[in-house]
């Protein structure tokens, strides 16, 4: 019989595409294993197209929906990479040998409270395997893994003629405002490239995308809202370099190596959730640094909480989009 591990993970995008080292050293460095995931049923997608993940497992609001389900399979071990009250819940359901990752919520409180730089200096990623090294699991060093199904690959052939011969993906959108680029930074970053640009959101990014696609002087595609994330996905896997706020496509491109520039606003660097890439892979993480503000929240804000939004103002465009024209 096969051991059988259950990772736990509910969302969010970015999120469940930094777990995949997890999955891919588990699969490959345990014999005779299946990887079980359990995560909420919005997210499924991104999992039942990874090979590696053996069943996927969903709930829509409450744990119990799947506890019995989950008690039948006697894990070997579960790891929980979410670590909340419903993580917990299953743990305590479940009885069985576990592991879980620690979220660091004093440090990074007292980093955005108080400005104290308290947080080790290790990547979410790393902090995820931690969690393995009961089972004996260690970093392959193969970075992060998006698979996209057969018959989601969009052919680049059927965009508009200026971008099929290359182009430098924008994401425009993010969950929280104080994360995303100005439409007038974003339109002058657009203005100096070297290259024309596909700009990626969801259709509530689409107003954004018009505004910068239409401006004057930009020869940008308006994608947000034309793609489902998989598309989307595509898109940034055939793009020559990705330029992106702090949100799940900046893991998406890191998972297909390409070269990033990620943005950051209210957000830092420092809370372990920068783009995961090879040391050979190009990259710049272009932030305002010496805002006595910054930063201001772990997460984000509707409106920057001080009014003058100095952390994406004032941002380097010029050494955003020469960093790009010099790849």
């Amino acid at each position: 019989m096969p051991r059988k591990i259950l990772i736990i993970r509910f969302s969010s995008i970015g999120d469940i595409v930094l777990t995949t080292p997890v999955v891919r050293c588990l699969k490959q460095q345990m014999d005779d294993v299946e990887i079980h995931f359990l995560t909420k049923e919005t997210f499924a997608p991104i999992l039942r197209a990874n090979p590696r993940i053996d069943r996927v497992i969903t709930i829509r609001k409450s744990v119990s929906e799947v506890l019995p389900e989950l008690r039948d399979q006697q894990y070997h071990h579960i790891i929980d990479l979410h670590n909340n009250l419903r993580s917990w819940q299953v743990i305590l359901g479940l009885r069985r040998p576990f592991s879980r990752f620690d979220k660091l919520n004093l440090r990074k409180w007292l980093l955005v409270r108080f400005k104290l730089k308290v947080l080790p200096d290790i990547h979410i990623v790393d902090r995820y395997l931690q969690t393995t090294k009961s089972l004996g699991i260690k970093n392959d060093g193969l970075g992060l893994e998006f698979y996209i199904p057969e018959g989601m690959e969009v052919n680049i052939e059927e965009l508009p003629a200026p971008f099929i011969s290359g182009y430098i993906g924008l994401v425009t959108g993010g969950k929280h405002n104080t994360k995303i680029l100005p439409v007038e930074k974003a339109i002058e970053i657009c203005r100096m490239l070297d290259m024309p640009v596909v700009l990626l959101g969801g259709p509530e990014d689409n107003e954004r995308g018009e505004a910068i696609s239409s401006a004057e002087g930009v020869t940008a595609y308006n994608a947000c809202g034309k793609y489902n994330l998989m598309q989307s996905a595509s898109i940034v896997r055939q793009a020559k370099a990705v330029i992106t706020n702090d949100t799940g496509l900046m893991h998406i491109a890191a998972a297909f190596s390409k070269p990033i520039v990620s943005v950051w606003g209210n957000t830092v660097p420092e809370l372990g959730m920068y783009p995961y890439l090879a040391k050979d892979i190009p990259q710049l993480m272009a932030e305002v640094k010496g805002l006595s503000c910054r930063p201001c929240s772990k997460i984000g804000f509707e409106k920057c909480p001080k009014g003058h939004f100095k952390c994406m103002m004032d941002q380097d465009i010029a050494g955003i989009s020469g960093f790009v024209n010099g790849l």
